[in-house]
């Protein structure tokens, strides 16, 4: 039995529905019903159910979307009508909120706003005049500032197209330690942070490879020998070029002590 995820907005996560006979592809569009009305979706991925009874509970996809049903979507004139009353509401109530983007649902019987906050946002009164002035039902959805760049970025310092824009679908946790175990923490923050704020999320794909690169280096403390027969202690690592600082302890009081780099590999002192 195959299962889909729809995705019905770009901020918004996406949800498992039966195929059945139908023939999809991904990034095929979709009409399916859910609990809350019928909704016009794009499959992000397909998989083999698990057997494990939950695909009992889900909903199979109604059809495959035609012209028709894509020519029914609001223009991006309405997307932004929308946008600028809600965006005026927001300042009336003075609410300490960036709204981003929304989606309407295919039936045209909900509109979901998507914003960001720095907290939670107590938009009760928001909500009524948004019900009174378009008469239909209101979600607001509060997303995180990675959401907003996949949605709206641009260019990264690579000079490349945003990942989250192209192929990253879910956002993983990216961590201080995985820039450290790189050795660009040194950069600071601005250069290995994206537009979004948060750390790199290309910090991630090297990660492992550093890290066993990292393990084949003896331990920030170790003694180790140098071809010329003198001992040090091992104070630095050059991951990519499988070297290590040494620091040589000068058998003089009035003397600096001795720093090399040693190539591993050769165990050849680098001045």
């Amino acid at each position: 039995m195959l299962i889909a995820q729809v995705q019905f907005a770009p901020w918004d996560k996406a949800y498992d529905f039966l195929v059945g006979a139908l023939s999809l592809t991904i990034g095929t569009a979709v009409i399916v019903k859910t609990e809350l009305g019928t909704e016009l979706g794009h499959v992000l991925a397909l998989s083999e159910a698990k057997n494990n009874g939950n695909e009992r509970e889900l909903k199979p996809i109604t059809r495959i979307a035609n012209d028709k049903d894509c020519a029914r979507l609001p223009s991006e004139a309405r997307k932004q009508e929308v946008l600028t009353f809600c965006r005026e509401m927001i300042a009336k109530h003075n609410l300490p909120m960036k709204l981003v983007d929304i989606h309407f649902s295919f039936d045209g019987g909900r509109f979901n706003f998507a914003f960001i906050s720095g907290g939670r946002v107590d938009f009760r009164e928001l909500v009524k005049d948004l019900i009174t002035h378009f008469n239909v039902n209101i979600r607001l959805t509060q997303i995180g500032t990675r959401d907003e760049a996949k949605l709206s970025g641009d260019c990264g310092g690579c000079g490349r197209d945003l990942c989250c824009r192209g192929f990253i679908k879910d956002f993983s946790s990216i961590t201080s330690e995985m820039a450290e175990a790189q050795q660009v923490v040194h950069r600071g923050s601005e250069r290995i942070s994206g537009m979004c704020g948060r750390l790199l999320c290309c910090l991630s794909y090297e990660y492992e490879g550093y890290k066993e690169m990292a393990g084949k280096l003896p331990p920030l403390g170790t003694k180790i020998k140098v071809n010329n027969g003198a001992s040090g202690t091992v104070i630095g690592h050059h991951i990519l070029k499988q070297s290590v600082d040494v620091r040589i302890k000068s058998d003089k009081p009035d003397e600096r002590d001795l720093v090399i780099e040693v190539d591993l590999s050769r165990r050849q002192p680098k001045r």
